[in-house]
């Protein structure tokens, strides 16, 4: 993508599948510089509940803090392929997921999902387990 106003990292977890799940967003600029960093705990979800959740609250995000130009950068390739169209969405659980962020996606004037290898995730992943964590010490 040519110059993203916005680059966002994301990643959900799960513990279990289902299980205790979490998110987590990382958003920069297109220099690095931090913008938006979120952490929050979904209840019980499947592990791909919690990257397209991940990734809803990231549009909002973005949205909310008037991009333009988006970056996606996730380390899920499941997601990132049926949102490419490369993989076609079976879990009629996770439909109605895809096809609201699918929806926010078009709203950008430009917006890219890219897939990244974990190593280079490792802030979104551990807000998504931060999420987890502190909801089920505050219990």
């Amino acid at each position: 993508m040519e110059n993203p106003e916005l680059i966002i990292y994301t990643d959900g977890a799960s513990r279990g599948n289902p299980g205790e799940a979490g998110i987590g967003v990382v958003v920069v600029t297109a220099a690095g510089e931090p913008v938006a960093e979120i952490a929050d705990y979904l209840g019980r979800a499947t592990n791909n509940v919690a990257e397209y959740t991940a990734l809803q609250v990231a549009l909002e995000k973005a949205r909310e803090l008037g991009a333009r130009r988006i970056e996606i950068r996730s380390d899920s390739e499941l997601m990132v392929r049926q949102l490419n169209g490369q993989y076609k969405v079976k879990n009629e659980g996770l439909l109605p997921l895809f096809r609201a962020v699918a929806a926010m996606l078009r709203r950008f004037e430009q917006a890219t999902v890219r897939h990244i290898p974990r190593e280079q995730n490792r802030r979104a992943d551990a807000l998504a387990n931060q999420g987890i964590d502190e909801k089920l010490t505050n219990r």
